[in-house]
Parts: structure tokens; C-alpha cells; sequence
């Protein structure tokens, strides 16, 4: 077992990309630091450990994106997939501080790979991490053992202790003993509480007894839950998360990536009355992957089948489950249980409703439908070539929103002001400021990115002052 300090400069609570960016910050600032991860060493990272790209903003095509994504294009796609809401303030200072994101961390380690071809849509907006989020986050615990940064595993914090308006220690779990850390600064990067299923209730009713939770199983919220009963203003709601449709096979937790469906767009997608509830083609996958979860979470028994033709195989990552294959729409409804006449009449009646035009599998190509309710507005091409593909969908929750409230300094809000001037956040526990709802690839890594080196410079700012 590691033997805990009794006191330290910068305390950082959890050991994801925020958490090692605001530890490796906060230690070239010259304060001593102490990473607590609650997950044991094999699990280190959270959830960082299954990205593979931010996105960030930049002026001009790189080794590593294929052309220009300007502050205001970055603006108008993130609000367009929250509606408004989010905080403009804070989202546009985000934008523009994620301009610095990629030379920084090649300045610690990380490396990116050249732009990727294909149909994800992302190679001039985001940059790709050479190996994954494992290498990225391995590249930052290099890093940070390099300068001296204590991590400690198996380590979970159940309290934060406040005098006088600071936060001056927190209580730890370790080695089945409990401890006290004395701190002169802390920062909270925690994660949500996606793997909470009974905090999720609270949104979702018993419909998150279904879900399935990509990352990682240890993100209960307990500091989330800290902050809020110690004064910290809510943002965004119980409901609200990144939440994708992954397949229905999957593990209950730790699925990762891999387990990601991406035919959707190329697909029509029916629920358990073998019915269709949305257009499958409104925009570039990227931008709308990320409401299908919460999408096939309000369907009945929270499943759903992304029924593809032969025609489109080889236009969407490969999966780790291989699709339910028949040679006919009947076939395929038995395999799947669903009522086989009324998946024949919907797959009929979406055919009679596509309209020629010129297929593009890469951008928006207006292939539509005309007269269907709900339409396809985009790669809308008839399902009638055999063998016919099936994926089972479920709800697959990568992050809440519901978070604390902070400013451009990362500190904690309260009810008026900072709740502790020497206490910060950084990553998905205050990502809800910027994602009030839906997601576009890569954000939640430039948030924190961003808000981790805010809030390791601040709370040096603070231990060492």
C-alpha cells in the first residue's frame, strides 16, 4: 500500500485527462501534488482511456487535421447540438483556449496520428491520439511521475472538509483505513455519476435499469454529490448525458468505444413495435451520434434495430459484434422478434418514399424521402438489396451533465461566488456548463483539457501564494 502524505500543495481528485492535465500544470507551477484515484492502477483514466480525438479549434490544416475549424464554425456546431443550451460566455472562452489544447500536449508526451479517411466526418475538426486514449493517457502519467507527481490508487475520497471559506482537507479511503489530507488547493475531477444506476433513476425513471454505461464503473459521483450538498450551484439536469446508441450486446459497464454502432445514418431504425421514431439522416454523424442513446432510451423496453442492406456494408466502422444477417425482411423480424408484417410494411413504405438522387456516404448528400413521417433526410436509399443486417441498440451513457456550476477560473460557484476560493473543477463534473445537451465528438476532451490547466494553474496559484 502507498503511504499517504498528511499535507500537500494541489490535492487533484480523480486521474482522467483533466485531472493529469491539472496535476502536471499545478506541478510545473511548483506545488507539490497528489493524484487520488479511486480505480485500481489497471484502471487508471476513467473514461479518457476510450476517447480518440478533441476537437479543438485551429486556423489552418496540420500533420494532424486536413484544414481550418474556426472559433465561430466551433461555436455554431455546439449550439446548434445543445439548442442554446449552454453557457456562451464560458463555451466561446472554451472554444478559443482550445486553440492551445494539441501543442500542449505534445509538450507532455501525447502524440496524434495523421487525419483519418472515411465517414466519420472529424478529419479537419478534430485531432486523433496515436494509440487511443490508453496511449494518451499513459503519455501523461509518464509525464507526471517524470516531474515528481504522487499518484495514489485505490484511494477514494468521501469528504471534503470547508473552514472559513476554504476547503482545507479532504477524508480518504485507502487501504481499509480512512485518512486525512491537508491541502492548500484543490481540484475536483471526478467524473460524472453515469455509473450510479440509482442516481440515474432520478432522470430516467426505471428505464436506466437498461442502459448500458460505456466508460468506466467507478464514476458513482460521490464528489459530485459532495459539492452540491456542500452549497455548489447545479447545472444542467439528472436526465441530460452524453449517451449514444451502442450495441445491445455489450457489457454493462466498460464497453468502451468499440461497442459504438455507427451505420445508423445509413440504416432506418425501428423500435420494439418494429416502427420507426427519427430521421436517421439529419446530419453528419458526428454531430447527431450522440441523441440516439437518449433517442432509443424513451422507446419501449429501451431497445431499438438499425436494419441495414448489403448495399451498405463497408460504409461504417467495423464492429465488435457481428450483425443479425437474413436473407429477408421476415426472416430477419423472427430473428430479432418483432412483428414480421409490420417490419415488412415499414421497410415497404420507407422504399416507396425514397426519391432518386446522387448517394455521397461522406457528406450531406440530400438523398431524401418524400411523404414519410418521420423523413429521412439524408442517404435515404432503398432497403432491398439481400442479405438484410440488424443491430440491436441500446442506451449507451459515456457521461452525465449534471455538474457544478464554475467560471473562466475553474472555481466552484456557489450561491454567491466562489463556494471555496481555493477549490476547482475540471472535466465532466462541470462539463454541463458547456453541454446542456447533445454532444459533437471530441468536446468533452477539449473541456477537459481546457479546465484541467485552468484549474492546476489556479490552485497553484493558490498553494503557492
Amino acid at each position: 500500500m502507498t503511504e499517504l502524505p498528511n499535507a500537500v500543495d494541489v490535492l487533484v481528485i480523480g486521474a482522467g485527462n483533466a485531472a493529469l492535465c491539472a496535476a502536471i500544470t499545478a506541478r510545473r507551477a511548483g506545488a507539490r501534488v497528489l493524484v487520488l484515484e479511486c480505480a485500481p492502477k489497471d484502471f487508471r483514466g476513467g473514461n479518457s482511456r476510450h476517447t480518440r480525438n478533441i476537437r479543438y479549434a485551429h486556423e489552418a490544416a496540420t500533420d494532424y487535421v486536413t484544414g481550418p475549424y474556426t472559433e465561430d464554425e466551433y461555436w455554431a456546431d455546439l449550439e446548434r447540438v445543445t439548442a442554446g443550451k449552454t453557457n456562451e460566455l464560458l463555451a466561446r472562452f472554451m472554444i478559443a483556449q482550445s486553440a492551445e489544447a494539441v501543442d500542449w500536449m505534445m509538450s507532455e508526451g501525447v502524440r496524434f496520428q495523421p487525419p483519418l479517411s472515411g465517414t466519420l466526418g472529424l478529419a479537419r475538426t478534430n485531432a486523433f491520439f496515436f494509440g487511443g486514449g490508453k496511449a494518451m493517457m499513459n503519455a501523461y502519467f509518464a509525464t507526471a511521475q517524470g516531474l515528481g507527481v504522487d499518484v495514489v490508487y485505490d484511494a477514494e475520497v468521501t469528504d471534503l472538509v470547508f473552514d472559513g471559506g476554504r476547503a482545507t482537507s479532504a477524508l480518504v479511503r485507502h487501504g481499509g483505513a480512512e485518512h486525512r489530507i491537508a491541502a492548500r488547493a484543490v481540484v475536483v475531477a471526478s467524473g460524472g455519476f453515469e455509473s450510479n444506476i440509482e442516481w440515474l433513476k432520478e432522470g430516467w425513471g426505471e428505464a436506466a435499469e437498461n442502459f448500458l454505461i460505456r466508460g468506466t464503473p467507478y464514476n458513482k459521483g460521490r464528489l459530485l454529490r459532495v459539492l452540491l450538498d456542500s452549497g455548489a450551484k447545479q447545472v444542467s439536469t439528472p436526465d441530460q448525458c452524453h449517451a449514444v446508441a451502442i450495441d445491445g450486446r455489450a457489457p454493462k459497464f466498460d464497453g468502451g468505444i468499440c461497442t459504438r454502432v455507427d451505420c445508423v445514418c445509413f440504416s432506418i431504425v425501428v423500435n420494439r413495435r418494429a416502427e420507426r421514431f427519427y430521421d436517421e439522416g439529419e446530419d453528419i454523424w458526428p454531430k447527431r451520434y450522440a441523441i440516439w442513446g437518449r433517442l432509443v432510451g424513451q422507446q419501449p423496453d429501451q431497445i431499438a434495430y438499425a436494419i441495414i442492406d448489403d448495399k451498405a456494408q463497408g460504409l461504417f466502422m467495423p464492429t465488435v459484434f457481428p450483425p443479425v444477417e437474413a436473407g429477408s425482411i421476415r426472416e430477419l423480424a423472427a430473428k430479432l422478434e418483432l412483428d414480421a408484417a409490420t417490419l415488412e410494411g415499414t421497410v415497404s413504405r420507407f422504399n416507396a418514399a425514397v426519391r432518386p438522387g446522387a448517394f455521397d456516404p461522406t457528406e450531406l448528400d440530400g438523398c431524401a424521402t418524400e411523404g414519410l413521417d418521420p423523413p429521412k433526410t439524408n442517404w435515404a436509399r432503398a432497403i432491398d438489396t439481400p442479405p438484410y443486417y440488424a443491430y440491436p441498440l441500446r442506451p449507451g451513457i459515456t457521461f452525465t451533465y449534471l455538474g457544478v456550476e464554475v467560471d473562466r477560473r475553474a472555481r466552484v460557484l456557489g450561491a454567491d461566488g466562489a463556494l471555496a476560493d481555493n477549490l476547482f473543477a475540471a472535466g465532466e463534473i462541470m462539463a454541463g456548463n458547456i453541454l446542456g445537451q447533445g454532444y459533437i465528438g471530441g468536446t468533452g476532451m477539449a473541456i477537459g483539457t481546457v479546465f484541467g490547466r485552468i484549474a492546476g494553474e489556479e490552485a497553484a496559484r493558490r498553494a503557492v501564494n
